[in-house]
C-alpha cells in the first residue's frame, strides 16, 4: 500500500488539533469525537496538554484512506515549541497548513511556510473557523498569495460565512468562473495547456485538470486552498478527498536495506527510552540489532500506530512509525541503518533566550540534573549547559512559555519544586578576519602528544560553521583527525566572550603524531588550546539576535508606536495605513520584543498586535557582554591545563 507522512501545521489556535480530532472522526478512526477545551483529543495526551488547551509535544496517529495510509503527524503551534516541529518536517510527504479565517496569516504560518518551501515539501491550505465572526476566505486567500509568496488555488465555494449558517461546497472546475480560474493558474507551469485552453478548451477534461492539479501540487507549484469549520466538520470532506488524490504518497520498499530516522524521544512509565521510529526502508523484528551512530542496539519492545491505536507487534515495515525500546544510546535525529547521515540540517532559528534553573532545595541538585539531562534527551535545543561542579544549571528557551511548561514538567513528572531566574538573550560571536593557531610536539609549551595546527576564516552570514582536511590524510590515523573535528565543533560552542562561535570555517592545516604513544585524547585535549589561538589572532565581535515583527495598532495610535519603537531601537521598513488599521513592518533586537509587547497593550487601548520571528544576528552596539564559561577554559592555558591534565 501507499504511504503519506502528513503533517499539520498551523499559528497557535488556528484549530489545528481540532482538523485533526475532526479528520480522525470523519474517517472512522475515531467513534467520539474529543474537544480541545475538554482535554479529550487524541493527539493531546500530556496532562499539560489538556490542562492548557494547546499542543506541547508532537503526536502520531494513523489511518487509511482506501490504498492509502496515512501517519497523521499533529505538531506544536506556538513558536516556543518550534524545535518539535523542526524534527517532523524532515519525515514529511505533505502537509495541511492551518489557517483562521478570521486571524489569516500569522507570525508562525510565515514561518512554517518558508520552511515547507525550503524543504520542498507540498502543501495544501485550510482556512479553519468560516463560522465565526468575521471570518473570510477569498479576501485570505488574496493574503496567502502576497504575504506569503506562494500560489494558492481556491477550492471552496462559500456562502454566510462568518456565521452559524455557513454554508461550503467544493469548487466545480468545470464551470466558471472557476474553470478559467484553474486553466489560469495551471497554465502558468504548463505550456501544453495553456495551448490547449487558448485553441482547444474542450480537450482539457476533468480527468486532465485534476491530474495536472495533483501534479503541481506534488512540485510544490501550486497549493490548493480549501476552507471549512474542523469544530462542526463544514468542508472537511473536500479536504480528506484532496488528502488521498492530490498529495503525493509514496510506496516504500519493505525488501530493502533497514533505514530510518528517530524522530522523537520518551520516556516510559517504568523510566525506559522509547525511541519514535520512521521506518523508510526495509523490516525491523524483535530483538533485531539496529545500527546507530552510537553501535548496535537490540530491540527490546515495539509498538505501531494503526488505525488510531497504538498496538504491539512483532515486526515493522517500511511506512510505519514505530515506537520501540530497548535502544538506549538513541538520540533525537539518528539515522537508522548501514548507510546512515548522521548530520541532521536545521531549519529555523536557535533558541535566542537562556535562563538559570535551581532547585528550591538544595538538596535536588543531583536529581534536577538527572531530570534536565531526561528533558534535552527529548528536546536537544534546550542546550542544556552546566558550569564545572553542576551547581549552576542553564537551559536555552525560544519564549517564556516553554519555561512554565518546563517548570511545570518537573513539578509534574519528577516532583521537583524550582525556580528560574530572569531570562537573558543569547547572543552569537562572529569572527572579525583570519587567524590561526599551532601546538608542536614535543615542543614547549605543549604537554600533548599531537602537533596540531588549524586556521579560521569567517564565512558568510547563516552559512553555519564547516570543517576541512588541508593535509595528508593517510599520515595518521583516522580517528585522530575525526577526534580533532568533533573537539573543534565542540570548543566553538563557546568563543572568546563565552557565546557560541557562528559563520566560521576551521581548516587543519598541520597534523603529527607519535606513534605508538599518541592517542586520541591527546588530540581532543589539544584542539581547543589551539582552536582558541586562532580565534584570538582572528578577533570576535559579539552578536545579537534581531527579530522581523509585524505590528498592527489603530491609526490614533500610530504616532505613540512609531515612538515607542524609536526608543527601543527599532527599523521600522514599511508602513500602512487601511480601514483605521496602521500595519508596520521593520526589525527589532530580541531583547527589547518583551518591552514593546508590555507597553503595547496600554497605548493601543488594547487593540495592538505584535508579531515577531527571529531574522538574523547583528553586531552589538555599546558595551561587549560576554557569558560565564561552563567548564575548562581554553582560553587561559594555566586553568585549562590544571583541569584537563
Amino acid at each position: 500500500m501507499r504511504t503519506l507522512n502528513l503533517g499539520i501545521l498551523a499559528h497557535v489556535d488556528a484549530g489545528k488539533t481540532s482538523l485533526t480530532e475532526r479528520l480522525l472522526f470523519d474517517t472512522g478512526t475515531i467513534d467520539k469525537l474529543g474537544s480541545v477545551d475538554t482535554g479529550s483529543t487524541q493527539t493531546d495526551s500530556l496532562e499539560l496538554e489538556r490542562q492548557r488547551g494547546i499542543t506541547i509535544a508532537a503526536a502520531v496517529v494513523s489511518f487509511t484512506l482506501g490504498d492509502l495510509v496515512v501517519n497523521l503527524i499533529d505538531t506544536p503551534g506556538h513558536p516556543d515549541f518550534i524545535a518539535e516541529v523542526e524534527r517532523i518536517l524532515q519525515l514529511l510527504d505533505a502537509a495541511v497548513v492551518v489557517v483562521s479565517a478570521v486571524e489569516g496569516v500569522q507570525a508562525q504560518t510565515r514561518v512554517l511556510v518558508r520552511a515547507l518551501r525550503r524543504l520542498g515539501v507540498p502543501f495544501v491550505f485550510f482556512i479553519n473557523k468560516i463560522d465565526r465572526l468575521g471570518a473570510r476566505y477569498s479576501e485570505i486567500v488574496g493574503d496567502i498569495a502576497s504575504q506569503l509568496s506562494v500560489r494558492p488555488v481556491a477550492m471552496s465555494a462559500v456562502t454566510n460565512a462568518g456565521g452559524r449558517h455557513a454554508k461550503v461546497e467544493g469548487v466545480d472546475m468545470m464551470q466558471e468562473p472557476h474553470f478559467s480560474a484553474f486553466c489560469d493558474a495551471l497554465a502558468v507551469e504548463d505550456e501544453t495547456l495553456l495551448s490547449d485552453f487558448i485553441l482547444a478548451p474542450e480537450s482539457l477534461t476533468i480527468e486532465r485538470l485534476r491530474a495536472a492539479l495533483a501534479d503541481q501540487v506534488a512540485k510544490c507549484l501550486l497549493h490548493p486552498a480549501f476552507c471549512g469549520t474542523a469544530m462542526t466538520g463544514i468542508g472537511i470532506t473536500d479536504l480528506i478527498a484532496a488528502i488521498e488524490t492530490l498529495l503525493p504518497g509514496r510506496n516504500p520498499d519493505p525488501l530493502g536495506p533497514v533505514e530510518g530516522k528517530i524522530f522523537k524521544i520518551e520516556r516510559g512509565w517504568g523510566g525506559e527510552k522509547l525511541a519514535y521510529l520512521n521506518l523508510t526502508s526495509g523490516r525491523v523484528a524483535m530483538r533485531d540489532y539496529l545500527e546507530l551512530p552510537a553501535g548496535a542496539a537490540k530491540v527490546a519492545t515495539m509498538q505501531v500506530f494503526s488505525e488510531g491505536r497504538l498496538e504491539k507487534v512483532n515486526q515493522v515495515s517500511a511506512g510505519q512509525i514505530a515506537k520501540i525500546g530497548g535502544l538506549a544510546n538513541a538520540r533525537i535525529g539518528n539515522e537508522v541503518g548501514a548507510g546512515r547521515n548522521t548530520t541532521v540540517g536545521f531549519h529555523f532559528a536557535p533558541p535566542t533566550l537562556e535562563t538559570r534553573v535551581r532547585p528550591r532545595r538544595p538538596s535536588d541538585i543531583s536529581a534536577l540534573w538527572l531530570a534536565l539531562q531526561q528533558l534535552s534527551e527529548q528536546d536537544p535545543l534546550i542546550n542544556l549547559r552546566i558550569n564545572g561542579d553542576t551547581s549552576e544549571m542553564f537551559v536555552s528557551l525560544y519564549g517564556e512559555v516553554q519555561k512554565e511548561i518546563i517548570q511545570a514538567t518537573l513539578q509534574n513528572d519528577f516532583a521537583l519544586d524550582v525556580a528560574f531566574e530572569e531570562s537573558m538573550t543569547i547572543c552569537a560571536e562572529r569572527l572579525v578576519g583570519t587567524g590561526s593557531g599551532l601546538e608542536i610536539i614535543f615542543k614547549e609549551p605543549n604537554p600533548f602528544l599531537a602537533t596540531i595546527g588549524l586556521r579560521v576564516d569567517p564565512r558568510p552570514e547563516d552559512a553555519g560553521n564547516s570543517f576541512a582536511l588541508e593535509v595528508d590524510v593517510g599520515q595518521m590515523p583516522v580517528s585522530f583527525y575525526r577526534a580533532v573535528e568533533e573537539t573543534v565543533f565542540e570548543t566553538l560552542k563557546a568563543g572568546i566572550y563565552g557565546w557560541q562561535v557562528i559563520d566560521c570555517h576551521v581548516a587543519m592545516t598541520a597534523a603529527r603524531h607519535s606513534s605508538p604513544s599518541s592517542t586520541a585524547a591527546d588530540f581532543r585535549k589539544l584542539t581547543p588550546l589551539v582552536l582558541a589561538t586562532a580565534l584570538s589572532s582572528a578577533h570576535t565581535v559579539v552578536c545579537e539576535p534581531v527579530d522581523r515583527f509585524l505590528l498592527e495598532v489603530p491609526a490614533a495610535a500610530l504616532t505613540a508606536t512609531l515612538t515607542l519603537l524609536a526608543q527601543c531601537g527599532a527599523s521600522p521598513k514599511g508602513q500602512l495605513i487601511s480601514g483605521g488599521i496602521a500595519r508596520l513592518e521593520g526589525t527589532i533586537t530580541s531583547a527589547m520584543v518583551q518591552t514593546v509587547q508590555r507597553q503595547l497593550a496600554g497605548l493601543s487601548s488594547g487593540a495592538g498586535v505584535l508579531e515577531s520571528s527571529f531574522d538574523h544576528y547583528a553586531r552589538k552596539s555599546g558595551s561587549t557582554a560576554s557569558r560565564p564559561r561552563s567548564g575548562a577554559d581554553p582560553f587561559d592555558r594555566a586553568d585549562y591545563l590544571q583541569r584537563t591534565r
